[in-house]
């Protein structure tokens, strides 16, 4: 009751502020939205998935990692409740080959190369698009282009409504779990070329919830079948972020600042009828950011980024009947990068792209503890990674080709000793794209491309895992064909359809994998993993006319992955399913908008697949698939949009495991509350 009554004191604060701001109005004024679209943006080659960000609040959608679900390739590791860390990985092909960028600006972790999507939020977040290869126009950052795959987070720009200068949101949820969380968000024009956009998030929950626990033995016997309580999941966070936009004679920049705190337990794995953990996690993670770009003529057009970043990471494991541990990680990161391009003809561009990152990581000294994970001679690792891109684009109405190469060479050093290693890879990709037809409604593609991801500070230096300073890139060669149809109709029911199919095939090699060997918590990592990876990606949109204030919209993808490891002949597991992959996944959405109402239906499904290398029946998991729900109502107080959302996940209670041991939650309910002003 505390937080219901503190939701409604908020929404009514509001309100009366915003009548008292704005009472003399006597009707709201509405002008069309202006796009601006950059003059390299038509030169893309391979079509990308995009959720908007209406369609982003119509999924019950609590981050970005929770989102992303909805994409075809993408298999996400999500370890339970709103605290449970969130990864993703593109293909089969691992996390660290996906390339996750916040504005423009790739995000980073030099320690593990995993990026907790469950740290952004998607309330000021206007659009989220995957690429599969790589974002295939020419004008970015020379890093980009070494990515499996990219997704690229964009948060909203301000718009301001006729003789207007801010804007206000503020949102309350309260739910399941003992989820609450506010958020507001304020723009403000500054200047006719300025403005100013800040957001701020709280969000607590205990992570407790209800799950079944059923396991059972080689031989098919019932091992545990009972039902419980997840414990040691509860989450506080602070989030915060300001950004500044401004516009200039053909060009932009942007300014951003963003921090995120958070504690939460680490409910760990019930393994051997244990709920309980003793481990906990503390983040503190700051970084500012800026970008630069303006078109010098009518040629030539330049863009500069910087970016400076602070991860700070405490880890503490309490449990008896483990290794006592306490220790805090610091991360650091400089970032800076110049990207050229330069129209020959019209329909012809070339672009040379460089990067410089410097990354170092400190394990700094525990609060009780003094026991390290990090090898001593390599206490205090930092590297200097450049990278140049060279790319050329080709853009006629029945054709559109790219190429690039992108060299990139890697420097390890340690502070506490003269050893160092250099990396050096060259990874160069072709696309084409092909309209057949003068409508263009209809598309073939192709590309081919190796990519490719570094070694991080954990696989390197981590002393539970062991020192290979040795160890190369792991690489990915990748090949991809597809075909595109989207049309749009001026009559009759349907209006809009989109549909693409894509036929790929990928080989990762020099995979890295830790080999036990001499004691037991020693490991050592070797360039050991080769893994075959066909698969087919099959996506459709299709769009109603409004027939008596009635809209329906369709959104479906399908993914079939076969992902085998070929490592070595001799292994029990050659030729398997490689874990977690399953062999068929899919989703759905409908929306069904009507007046003031809205009602939102998303499905997911995944397939059976193998917790281990060996696909054995004891380490065979059961498809799930869960149904969500939710109804929203918009209404309007005089100049005040309000807005109520009552949601309901996991519709049928089904009990499931994305990651084994790791439970996620039954049937769960929360209730939004929206004002904007």
């Amino acid at each position: 009751m505390r937080v219901l009554t503190t939701i409604i004191l908020t929404m009514t604060t509001v309100a009366l502020w915003a009548q008292h701001q704005s009472g003399r109005l006597d009707s709201i004024q509405h002008v069309d939205e202006v796009v601006v679209i950059s003059r390299y943006n038509h030169k893309e080659v391979i079509p990308s998935q995009t959720l908007n960000g209406e369609q982003l609040e119509r999924l019950n959608t609590h981050s970005v990692a929770d989102a992303l679900r909805y994409f075809s390739g993408i298999q996400l590791k999500d370890y339970g409740g709103v605290g449970g860390i969130k990864t993703v990985n593109i293909r089969s092909m691992g996390t660290n080959h996906l390339g996750i960028s916040y504005d423009g600006i790739e995000l980073g972790n030099a320690q593990n190369g995993q990026i907790d999507l469950g740290q952004f939020s998607l309330d000021n977040v206007e659009e989220i698009t995957l690429f599969n290869g790589q974002k295939s126009a020419i004008m970015q950052p020379a890093s980009d282009f070494g990515h499996a795959g990219s997704v690229y987070i964009r948060t909203r720009a301000p718009r301001f409504t006729q003789g207007k200068d801010y804007n206000l949101m503020v949102k309350a949820k309260y739910g399941s779990s003992d989820l609450f969380r506010l958020s507001t968000l304020w723009e403000q024009r500054l200047t006719q070329r300025v403005s100013l956009s800040t957001s701020a998030e709280f969000l607590t929950a205990s992570g407790k919830y209800e799950f079944r626990y059923m396991r059972k033995q080689q031989d098919g016997a019932v091992a545990y079948d009972t039902t419980a309580i997840r414990q040691n999941g509860d989450i506080w966070a602070v989030r915060a972020e300001a950004n500044l936009h401004g516009m200039i004679d053909d060009g932009f920049w942007k300014l951003k600042a963003y921090t995120y705190h958070s504690g939460r337990g680490i409910p760990g794995a019930i393994v051997n009828n244990v709920w309980r953990r003793g481990e906990r996690q503390a983040d503190h993670n700051t970084f500012v950011q800026g970008r630069w770009q303006k078109s010098l003529n009518e040629r030539f057009t330049t863009q500069w980024v910087a970016k400076y970043a602070y991860y700070d990471t405490r880890y503490v494991n309490r449990d008896t009947t483990q290794l006592q541990v306490d220790n805090k990680y610091q991360q650091q990161e400089a970032y800076l990068s110049t990207s050229n391009a330069y129209d020959i003809l019209p329909f012809w561009s070339v672009s040379l792209s460089y990067d410089l990152k410097w990354n170092h990581l400190r394990q700094a000294s525990s609060h009780q503890s003094e026991t390290s994970h990090l090898t001593p001679q390599n206490s205090n690792p930092y590297r200097f990674s450049h990278y140049v891109a060279l790319a050329s684009a080709l853009s006629t109405n029945r054709l559109k080709m790219q190429g690039s190469v992108l060299a990139t060479i890697v420097n390890d050093h340690s502070q506490l000793s003269s050893n160092s290693s250099q990396s050096s890879v060259l990874t160069p990709a072709f696309f084409m794209n092909v309209y057949p037809f003068e409508c263009q409604d209809f598309s073939v593609r192709l590309y081919a491309k190796k990519s490719f991801r570094m070694p991080t500070f954990n696989d390197l230096y981590y002393t539970e895992i062991g020192s290979a300073a040795d160890l190369v890139p792991e690489s990915a060669l990748q090949y991809n064909g597809g075909v595109s149809y989207d049309h749009q109709w001026n009559s009759g029911v349907v209006r809009h359809l989109h549909l693409q199919t894509d036929v790929y095939y990928n080989s990762v090699h020099d995979k890295i994998v830790a080999y036990p060997k001499g004691q037991q918590f020693r490991w050592t990592m070797l360039n050991l993993g080769k893994v075959h990876i066909k698969g087919i990606d099959v996506e459709g949109e299709l769009t109603t006319v409004p027939l008596n204030g009635l809209q329906v919209t369709g959104r479906l993808q399908y993914t079939y992955q076969d992902a085998r490891d070929v490592t070595n002949s001799a292994d029990t597991y050659y030729r398997h399913q490689i874990p977690y992959i399953p062999w068929h996944s899919g989703s759905a959405i409908v929306n069904v908008q009507y007046g003031a109402w809205d009602v939102n239906y998303s499905f997911i499904y995944a397939g059976e697949r193998y917790n281990q290398q060996e696909n054995i029946p004891y380490n065979y998991m059961q498809p799930w698939y869960t149904s969500d729900v939710s109804i929203a109502r918009q209404l309007w107080v005089k100049n005040i949009e309000l807005k109520a959302m009552l949601e309901v996940n996991n519709l049928f209670s089904q009990d499931y495991d994305v990651i084994l041991n790791y439970p996620m939650p039954k049937r769960n309910y929360a209730l939004t509350i929206k004002a904007t002003i």
